[in-house]
């Protein structure tokens, strides 16, 4: 595979479109939180103290030099000195992101830390999180807490009655350990509600992170119109899915198919919203576009589409309330109002790891009359007739998997009848009543 880009983009920028996310994701407030990145000169860029972090402009990022000096038309985040403590702990670290997502503070409210061996990608990004102990605010006290767990080789820290901080030796990586470990944290939180969640060994885990580099190059090819507006759509969607939280940008896969024999689908280790046209991966048997790694599902997904021809897209995808739901062992029923019955029919439970063989088995398991699956400690599965229709499924899927975590809060669940369902199979699905 070809090596990576090099990154050209200036630290402010950098910073906004951490913060920006962080903010659109409501895992941070107006004062909360901050961004610093650590440039090649040594010089230290950081969100400002005091201006709202959804209305960051490009000139509010402030310069902290070698010695001190501060460039910027605000001061610098009154939490400069515990990210200076963790670069001075941990040169290999190049960006900090700290902020107060609310799954998090309520693991720091808790003295507890979450537990990422809940699935391989949060292992992987987040290893075991550390825990810091109380300080004020901005001070050393706290820098040398925090920094004293970074220097113990923990590159996410909880921080006691305070919120989260983590690091990566990239602006990217450390957003994506942050997206990741909040993930994890609130899909414990919904599962304690289903029952409790259920961990992977660290077999599994080693397993499931092996990337299959195992594919022929295909000959390259003029791309038709269909095939350029399928990757406009995959990334669209893609992009959407994450603005919907539906996907995390270090999760998740979708597909759809081309023709009788190729599929495009999305590519492995890159982040889910920042994708564009020329990243997405076309696949054809046990080939793919030369320089290009497809998601580690794509074999499933080939084994889905051979399996079956009314296939045209599928969706591994973590919506956080439904994949609370699959690592709990909580039943899942779609059958709460006719929309959810209509869209995800009988929803299949399969076991951890499915996605990652070579697929006949998952294929065998699901079908265009069983289009939704929960994968154990891996999210969902969604098929559909075209892009559009899978990306409703998964939507339709998380609403009701929120709807029957907060029903359960307030009283039993009441699924409809089965004269009501029969009805609706007949309405919709063409089934005869009584038969």
């Amino acid at each position: 595979m070809s090596a990576p880009a090099r990154d050209f983009t200036h630290p402010r920028d950098q910073i906004l479109e951490i913060m920006e996310r962080i903010y659109r994701y409501r895992m941070t407030t107006t004062s909360g939180g901050n961004v610093s990145l650590l440039d090649a000169d040594g010089d230290l860029w950081i969100t400002p103290s005091r201006v709202d972090k959804g209305g960051l402009a490009r000139r509010d990022i402030v310069r902290v030099g070698q010695c001190g000096t501060v460039d910027g038309p605000h001061p610098p985040s009154s939490e400069l000195p515990f990210h200076r403590a963790i670069y001075g702990e941990r040169p290999d670290l190049r960006a900090i992101v700290h902020a107060h997502p609310v799954a998090l503070v309520a693991f720091s409210i808790t003295g507890r830390v979450p537990d990422t061996r809940l699935f391989p990608q949060a292992r992987r990004m987040c290893g075991e999180p550390g825990f810091a102990s109380y300080a004020l605010p901005g001070s050393a006290a706290l820098g040398e807490s925090i920094a004293s767990a970074f220097g113990r080789g923990f590159s996410c820290v909880v921080m006691e009655n305070h919120g989260v901080v983590v690091g990566g030796s990239t602006a990217a990586e450390a957003f994506q350990r942050f997206e990741a470990l909040e993930f994890a944290a609130k899909t414990i939180i919904k599962a304690a509600s289903l029952g409790g969640a259920k961990y992977l060994n660290e077999n599994q885990i080693a397993a499931a992170d092996v990337r299959d580099r195992g594919w022929a190059a295909l000959a390259e090819a003029q791309a038709t119109s269909a095939e350029r507006e399928l990757r406009r759509d995959l990334c669209e969607f893609v992009r959407r899915g994450c603005r919907q939280r539906l996907l995390i940008s270090t999760e998740g896969s979708l597909s759809a198919r081309l023709d009788d024999t190729g599929f495009l689908i999305t590519p492995s280790g890159q982040d889910r919203y920042a994708l564009r046209a020329e990243d997405i991966v076309m696949v054809r048997g046990a080939a793919c576009e030369p320089g290009k790694l497809p998601s580690r599902a794509a074999r499933a997904h080939g084994a889905i589409y051979r399996t079956h021809p009314d296939v045209r897209a599928i969706a591994f995808a973590h919506p956080v309330n439904a994949t609370a739901f699959s690592v709990s062992d909580s039943p899942f029923d779609a059958r709460t109002i006719p929309e959810s019955y209509i869209l995800l029919r009988d929803v299949a439970r399969l076991p951890f790891g499915m996605p990652y063989g070579h697929g006949e088995e998952l294929a065998a398991a699901v079908s265009m009359e069983r289009p939704v699956a929960l994968l154990a400690n891996d999210g969902a599965l969604a098929l559909g007739g075209s892009v559009l229709d899978v990306f409703d499924r998964l939507e339709v899927l998380e609403a009701t998997a929120e709807a029957i975590i907060n029903g359960r809060a307030i009283g039993d669940i009441s699924p409809m009848s089965d004269a009501a369902l029969a009805e609706i199979r007949g309405a919709f699905f063409g089934e005869k009543l009584g038969g």
